[in-house]
């Protein structure tokens, strides 16, 4: 077997590890457009999508472990102290893939709203990774169309974040956009309708009309919406709390508003 037969694992260089490994900080991620994509779910998405995945990195052991996920693949191998450096992981999973930045232009979308009835998630400002990543994975779930981080929203490609999305960050298009009220203006240009969730909305969860396209916004964990954006949608729904919490986690209320758009638009 040559070298550069495709499958064949080869020794890392230290340079090259080192290289990768840079790209935890998020400067250098924005400068060269690569992150890293950490455990086999997180591989096996960036796979799936040609032309993303630039190196991968495995042990030994995720070599014969992962050997279905990595035969087609070219491996770079790499030492236990390597990896656990390429790997915020307590536990890594052995495997690690320097990937193409994979999000796309809000302007994308527009032909993606055709689809019987489109479902977007606007997140305004959401700072929290791990509340990023699960949104991405729920709305991965639920069917969505599209998740579009707006504002000063976390970075997509922190570890945590790719992490949290399980390889959903792969499996529907993803948008970076630093204006959220461009954001707000494209969803109802497409003809989606915009729901914020605000504590205070005046339509129920239970009552609102969700057959329809629909956008949900949401707002930072901490704050929620900002009084300007929540001005921008079409109604403000609140999610009924029937015990004495104060309120739902972000990736909670996510998770509940799209299954509650996901169960209308299969009716």
């Amino acid at each position: 077997m040559s070298p550069d037969e495709p499958g064949r694992p080869l020794a890392a260089s230290n340079s090259r590890v080192k290289a990768a490994r840079k790209l935890a900080r998020r400067s250098e991620r924005a400068e060269q457009q690569l992150f890293l994509a950490d455990g086999a779910k997180a591989v096996e998405g960036a796979l799936s999508v040609d032309g993303c995945v630039v190196e991968l990195f495995a042990t030994t052991t995720a070599v014969g472990q992962y050997a279905d996920l990595l035969a087609a693949a070219d491996v770079t191998l790499v030492d236990d102290r390597a990896m656990a450096g390429l790997s915020d992981s307590v536990n890594p999973a052995g495997v690690v893939a320097v990937c193409r930045f994979v999000d796309v232009p809000l302007s994308s979308l527009a032909g993606r709203a055709e689809s019987t009835p489109a479902l977007w998630v606007i997140c305004a400002d959401v700072r929290d990774p791990g509340n990023a990543g699960t949104v991405i994975r729920t709305a991965d779930a639920a069917g969505a169309d599209a998740v579009v981080l707006a504002g000063s929203s976390v970075d997509a490609y922190n570890p945590k974040t790719v992490r949290a999305t399980v390889g959903s960050l792969f499996h529907l298009p993803i948008v970076v956009e630093p204006d959220p009220v461009a954001a707000i203006e494209a969803a109802r240009a497409a003809g989606l309708t915009v729901l914020a969730t605000t504590g205070g909305g005046s339509v129920d969860l239970y009552d609102a009309d969700l057959s329809g396209p629909t956008a949900w916004l949401f707002g930072n964990e901490a704050h929620g919406l900002p009084p300007e954006l929540v001005a921008l949608a079409d109604h403000q729904v609140a999610i009924p709390i029937h015990g004495r919490a104060e309120s739902l986690n972000l990736s909670t209320a996510a998770a509940i508003c799209l299954y509650s758009s996901a169960r209308a638009h299969r009716s």
